[in-house]
């Protein structure tokens, strides 16, 4: 072992001394792999910095509307830059977008950078998990959405609901182009619809849906899809479906937290109990009928009870206790996200409608 260790230490120092006469290559565009690693390096260790700078820019103050509860929600895998330079570049492949978004999150789940990346391109929302979203509410965003020149329709891929209105609003926003195509002598002509959309609001069991078929993969958790793929509906309808995306940062923490509660965001990286404390103060603002009897609890004695009481009093409503009596909060949270997420509380739009109260 001691005659190895001396070879190997011999071949550095002889490698060392013969690199050690050789020139620099300072030249930019020469073809260094050393320069083009340090640069690299470099680059990579100021995008850390600016990370770590803005996060402490984003550290709570005296004015922010958040509480105590809140967490500071930062989630942008790398495979999503990718993916916005990727659904850039396929525009041109397709003739207009379908943007699938969570109904009890009508703007919180809608990426912002989509308006500026996809253009003039034609455009419809389609409001999927509807039977999870309070009804009136829906209703009230299709209308905003109308005002705003953008066809909305609410959906329910697990049950079918609304698919049959896709086809037929796709004809009609594509209905000047299929026109030209047709006095062209060009009928039958496919259209080609991309579908986007952030994590976990159903694009992949839109797909299969609507195409019969269970090619796209799906699961309840976000970030499943990761390449595009076509699948083919009706008779000349194509689909592009592209990996989730999200934007770099969440400006807005409360944006965050909504996407967390829906499960938009990875739970593995956010603090279960203190995403359901905030919860529970979302739904004291406006308690639901569903959630005071599934826990028998009566609404005015919640009303202004600290959230850490309350998931104590459902926790312990539940069953759910450890040795001594005392309340197992971690398995209570665990409970009460879940059931949320199944409208078992009651069907909940969090995110305020033009002319709601939320």
């Amino acid at each position: 072992m001691k005659n190895n260790k001396g070879a190997i230490k011999g071949k550095r120092q002889r490698y060392a001394e013969k690199n050690k006469s050789k020139p620099q290559n300072n030249f930019k565009g020469g073809k260094s792999s050393g320069n083009n690693r340090s640069a690299k390096s470099a680059a990579i260790r100021a995008d850390r910095a600016a990370h770590k700078k803005a996060r402490k820019m984003r550290e709570p103050s005296a004015n922010t509307d958040l509480s105590q509860n809140s967490q500071y929600i930062q989630w942008f895998p790398g495979h999503m830059t990718r993916t916005k330079r990727k659904i850039q570049a396929d525009l041109k492949l397709v003739d207009a977008v379908a943007e699938i978004i969570d109904a009890r999150l009508p703007l919180s789940s809608r990426n912002p950078d989509l308006p500026s990346l996809l253009g003039n391109k034609p455009r419809i929302i389609l409001m999927n998990k509807c039977d999870l979203a309070d009804p009136k509410a829906t209703k009230q965003w299709i209308e905003y959405f109308k005002t705003r020149g953008l066809k909305a329709i609410e959906l329910d891929c697990k049950t079918g609901r609304g698919l049959n209105n896709f086809v037929t609003v796709i004809r009609d926003e594509l209905s000047e182009q299929i026109a030209k195509w047709e006095s062209k002598g060009m009928k039958n002509h496919s259209l080609r619809v991309m579908i986007v959309g952030i994590p976990n609001v159903g694009k992949s069991s839109f797909i299969n849906r609507i195409s019969k078929s269970t090619k796209a993969k799906v699961e309840d958790r976000p970030g499943v899809t990761r390449g595009n793929q076509w699948f083919t509906i009706d008779k000349n309808i194509e689909l592009l479906d592209t990996p989730g995306v999200l934007w770099p940062r969440f400006d807005d923490q409360i944006v965050g937290e909504k996407l967390a509660f829906t499960g938009a965001v990875k739970d593995q990286i956010t603090d279960t109990e203190q995403l359901v404390l905030r919860l529970l103060e979302y739904l004291q603002k406006d308690i639901p009928t569903m959630f005071l009897e599934r826990f028998e609890l009566d609404g005015e004695e919640i009303a202004d009870m600290p959230p850490h009481t309350l998931l104590e009093v459902i926790a312990k409503k539940r069953g759910m206790l450890v040795s001594g009596g005392e309340a197992d909060i971690e398995r209570a949270a665990v409970m009460v996200l879940d059931e949320f997420r199944a409208a078992k509380l009651g069907r909940i739009t969090l995110d305020k409608s033009p002319n709601g109260d939320r």
